[in-house]
């Protein structure tokens, strides 16, 4: 069985090293802990079976089309122009 540390395992799935741990503490990874030079260090244990649940239960994040970007490009040009007419009726008032 291959074991990795929680730091390479976060890095691994794309995680917080916040909700590895929680995940140990869970009992829903296998974790090892290690003593090495003075430190107590946790592994965790990889196993297909493990991996696959927790493959399925990460929620990918939404990528955004190019035409909600560019949606929103304009959305924000619009109104950074509607300033800029506001900014300058400001001075005018001045």
């Amino acid at each position: 069985m291959q074991r990795m540390t929680m730091k390479a395992y976060a890095i691994k799935h794309k995680l917080s090293i916040f909700n590895v741990m929680k995940m140990t503490k869970s009992g829903k990874l296998k974790t090892d802990i290690v003593e090495e030079n003075g430190k107590e260090i946790t592994y965790i244990l990889l196993d297909d079976a493990i991996e696959k649940d927790v493959e399925e239960g990460i929620v990918p994040m939404e990528e955004r089309d190019e035409t909600m970007l560019k949606m929103e490009v304009m959305t924000l040009k619009k109104e950074v122009q509607h300033l800029k007419e506001e900014i300058e009726e400001l001075k005018k008032r001045l």
